[in-house]
């Protein structure tokens, strides 16, 4: 096929694959993941789902897309716009926060938006990339940027309510203020401190696999929890299981989550599209928004199966990629390689976050919305 065909680009760049490049896309994919971890954890509480679908939605999708993408340095996992989007359907098909209800509504959310990107790139409409400006997707995240904040406050202040509209719970917040607890907030603060210092001063370090190091190491150190320190708590170990979309939900709810579907899968392909236009090396091809459809839906569809929210390409993700060294999508089956291991190895003792550590991270990034995903 031409180069604005559907030929998978793996043909591509895999046949001349040199020997030099492994180490450098190993050591990519390795620091990579610790960026994108933490980061697919805070983005399943956005979202209001259990932890481990952030493990989940950082395993499948980068495999799928290492596959099929035309981008070689992009990271599709999530990002935040796609997580709050997420979150606030998912808020309205499932208001009592029932967990069978949320991981059946999200498995089908996720492939519904799987599938639209399919047809998508079927019907050859990558050319709408062209129409989203940067400036109308910064007005956008910056519009959710609030939403964002006031969702995570809590969470920092130690306070505890029952959510509802937005001005509810600023109202909630600002009321309970007066009975926070200090050692939550020093702990959420720390966090906003240690990522922010070494955003600024080490730029390229692991900041929030960091963050959480120094947290897990004082909950074991000064026995946090004692002084009303919550903890993400118990994360299942182990690979996730398949899971295939009920179809009774699916005819009930389908009519309630196309709009929602439709919204996600045009956020998810244009901040792809973005973000790989962003990050194209000398002497690289650039992406074709076509595949990108492609690969973005299918890696989509196949993290729906194994319980994985609505993912895209992450720009603070790809960049961390890119500037280490990335040199082909070895590097996003390697950053797979070591969610896997996470799943597998290190679940229980990412139990012992606190949950103020990974508000602390939705928050410190929320500043990125105005640069990144």
């Amino acid at each position: 096929m031409t180069s604005s065909g559907l030929s998978l680009p793996l043909l591509q760049w895999l046949p001349n694959y040199r020997r030099e490049w492994l180490r450098l896309d190993v050591v990519a994919g390795v620091t990579t993941a610790a960026v994108v971890i933490p980061k697919a954890l805070a983005y399943a509480t956005i979202a209001g789902l259990p932890i481990q679908v952030g493990l989940y939605t950082a395993f499948m999708p980068l495999i799928v897309y290492a596959m099929l993408g035309s981008s070689r340095p992009m990271s599709a996992t999530t990002t935040t716009t796609i997580a709050i989007l997420t979150g606030a359907e998912l808020a309205i098909v499932a208001p009592d926060g029932d967990p069978t209800m949320l991981l059946s509504a999200c498995a089908l959310l996720t492939l519904m938006v799987g599938a639209l990107l399919v047809l998508a790139s079927i019907c050859r409409l990558g050319f709408v990339a062209s129409f989203i400006s940067e400036p109308v997707l910064v007005g956008f995240k910056a519009g959710i940027g609030a939403v964002i904040i006031i969702d995570q406050l809590p969470k920092i202040l130690g306070i505890h309510f029952a959510k509802g509209s937005l001005l509810h719970n600023v109202q909630e917040i600002i009321t309970g203020v007066g009975h926070l607890s200090w050692a939550t907030l020093a702990v959420g603060v720390l966090t906003i401190a240690i990522i922010g210092g070494i955003e600024k001063f080490r730029h390229g370090w692991p900041a929030p696999l960091i963050a959480i190091a120094v947290a897990i190491a004082g909950v074991t150190w000064l026995d946090l929890p004692a002084h009303g320190v919550e903890l993400v708590g118990s994360i299942p170990s182990g690979l996730p299981s398949f899971t295939v979309p009920d179809l009774a939900l699916a005819k009930e709810l389908a009519n309630e989550l196309w709009p929602a579907a439709l919204g996600i899968a045009l956020m998810s392909f244009t901040e792809t599209a973005a973000v790989g236009r962003a990050f194209v090396a000398p002497g690289e091809p650039p992406p074709r928004p076509n595949v990108e459809l492609l690969a973005t839906g299918a890696a989509n569809a196949a993290g729906a199966l194994l319980g994985s929210m609505p993912a895209g390409g992450g720009m603070s993700q790809t960049a961390v990629n890119r500037m280490v060294g990335a040199r082909t999508q070895v590097s996003g089956l390697v950053t797979a390689a070591m969610t896997l291991l996470t799943m597998l190895f290190l679940a229980p003792l990412l139990g012992l976050m606190p949950h103020a550590v990974l508000a602390g991270i939705v928050i410190v990034y929320f500043v990125g919305l105005f640069q990144s995903g």
